[in-house]
Order: structure tokens, then sequence, then C-alpha cells
């Protein structure tokens, strides 16, 4: 069974400024209960950080979670794959970047979800090999 990218990626995305400062992140991620967020420079996408980023990149070298941005901690390379692929193509991706999430656009390149490991690991599995 082919599974495409849309059926199983999260449609929720939140994006923050750049000048968001980690701790309100923090709590978007919580209240929103999702592990990322797209950060922006006006209405360009700038990045990305995740709550692991927030952790590695900030709280393990000592900066203040209220005064550090996100901008200063964001992924800049931003990964992108189409609804349309299929996950085997998306997981593909993942391990040629060593990444856990892509962003995931239409045809027009416009932003409309992402893609984690973990949407991939909740997907049932098919007993057509049964």
């Amino acid at each position: 069974m082919v599974r495409l990218v849309a059926d199983a990626m999260t449609r929720q995305v939140v994006y923050l400024p750049e000048d968001t400062p980690l701790d309100e992140a923090a709590q978007a991620m919580r209240d929103q209960r999702i592990g990322d967020v797209v950060v922006t420079r006006g209405a360009t996408l700038a990045g990305i950080v995740t709550d692991r980023d927030i952790v590695i990149r900030a709280v393990a070298e000592h900066q203040a979670p209220a005064t550090t941005t996100l901008g200063s901690i964001a992924s800049r390379e931003l990964l992108m794959v189409e609804q349309s692929a299929t996950v085997e193509e998306a997981v593909h991706a993942m391990r040629d970047r060593g990444v856990r999430r892509l962003l995931v656009c239409d045809a027009d390149r416009n932003l409309v979800g992402i893609l984690s490991l973990s949407d991939i690991a909740l997907l049932p599995f098919s007993s057509a090999a049964a």
C-alpha cells in the first residue's frame, strides 16, 4: 500500500517571528502540543526550531530562554517535500539529510504541513504482506 505524505503529515503549522524569545516559543509548543515552530522574518520563512533545538542549542549552552530568540538558534536550511510524494520518498530524504522533520508543500511550493518521524511511526501497519 502506497502512502502519501499528505495522509501522514501534521497540517497544523505554528509560525513565530524570529525575535520571539525561546520561553514564549516553548510555551506555544506546549500549548499546541507540537514539537516545532516555523520561524519567520516578515512574510518570509526564515527557519525552523524544534523543542530539541531549544534544549541543545540554548539551554545546554547556558543561554537565557527569556532573552535568546528563535532567530539565534533556528535551522536555516528548510527541507521541503511535496504532499504528493510517498512516505517512503520522504523517509529517504530524511535519512539522506539526517533530519527528523520535513516541511510539506503543495505543487505551488506553499507550506501546507510538517512531516515528522513521529507522524510516520503513527501510521497503521499494512496487512498486505500476510
